[in-house]
């Protein structure tokens, strides 16, 4: 008989009861139809080791992924996440999520980098099984030109990166400058806070328009263009540091997201229904190669991004034809050195 495997959380939630193990645990398992799998489990997903050091390996392009994970908008739902790091990373990603709806927790899904095929309610007490067919060589956005000029798929992307290969050779005095030559007659800033994280943020205005916001070194641009107004306010935002409520890690966010009201207080609140459709272009000057793209659409709809990937030293997301009214668009960087 097969030995069973199990992973162990070694990034604690709420679990104040347990010990986080002594050594990391790094599980894989190789099948006969489609290859090899990673293990990881719950709040594991946003910490290097053991999610992103388990793809290290360059056979590993499935992820299966068990949590018990509260959901928290706008930025943190459960396939939010989920579905941002089978983008990220290039990898198909097998998440169940336990359904306690009570809770806060659901939110399953099976997450390609280009699709997703997914189960949250929080009415319903049932549970639901997801089955799908997705590539065992997953393609994705996240692929650029290498030495032979042809296009690395994202997986090699990521590979190289967490190999320690330089992302970007950044010029700190030319972002500087960027920075400055924006349009002077930009809407107010205001602070709001979001995720427990207080975020300087700027109001979408009008059917169209560039914007910029800033918070320490991290600075972020929007060009959009909003078929049809709506009565909702939507607000760009801006975070550059330490996230201390409920685990201590350091992020790098660019956020559009829908507000809960017309005040500016209410943008960073609880939102799962929108009706703003945009065509946008999204962009920051992180400092991390690694970058979440969170993309929620009304009635907890993951969405694709049409383009994704560096540009100038930016990392930018770009997306047209919007089906539905935007929830959330982020680009969720983390900097795993600092945390």
């Amino acid at each position: 008989m097969e030995p069973l495997l199990t992973a162990t959380e070694n990034n604690l939630y709420f679990e104040a009861a347990f010990d986080t193990p002594l050594e990391v645990d790094r599980i894989t398992f190789d099948t006969p139809f489609a290859g090899r799998f990673g293990v990881f489990t719950c709040f594991d997903i946003l910490f290097f080791d053991p999610a992103v050091r388990l793809l290290r390996d360059p056979e590993v392009k499935h992820v299966v992924y068990p949590a018990a994970w509260m959901n928290q908008l706008p930025l943190l739902a459960a396939i939010e996440i989920q579905k941002a790091f089978a983008t990220a990373f290039g990898v198909n990603v097998l998440a169940a999520n336990i359904h306690h709806p009570s809770l806060g927790m659901t939110g399953s899904g099976i997450h390609t980098p280009l699709k997703s095929f997914w189960y949250h309610d929080m009415e319903s007490p049932e549970g639901h099984l997801i089955i799908a067919q997705v590539a065992k060589n997953p393609l994705g956005l996240v692929g650029t030109k290498n030495t032979t000029g042809k296009t690395d798929s994202p997986h090699s992307k990521f590979l190289k990166i967490v190999s320690g290969e330089p992302y970007c050779e950044m010029d700190a005095q030319k972002v500087l400058c960027e920075a400055t030559k924006w349009n002077v007659d930009a809407p107010p800033t205001f602070h709001s806070e979001m995720m427990y994280d207080n975020f300087t943020l700027v109001p979408v205005w009008g059917k169209e328009g560039q914007l910029q916001v800033c918070s320490n070194s991290l600075c972020c641009h929007l060009l959009y263009d909003r078929p049809t107004l709506t009565q909702e306010l939507y607000a760009l935002g801006a975070f550059d540091g330490f996230h201390t409520v409920h685990g201590t890690y350091y992020i790098q966010v660019c956020a559009l997201v829908k507000c809960g009201g017309l005040g500016f207080h209410t943008c960073g609140q609880e939102i799962t229904e929108a009706t703003g459709v945009f065509e946008f272009h999204l962009w920051g000057n992180f400092s991390t190669s690694y970058i979440f793209p969170l993309f929620l659409t009304s009635g907890m709809t993951p969405q694709s991004p049409d383009q994704l990937g560096w540009e100038n030293c930016h990392y930018f997301l770009r997306k047209r034809g919007l089906s539905s009214g935007l929830v959330t668009e982020a680009l969720y960087g983390r900097l795993y050195e600092k945390s």
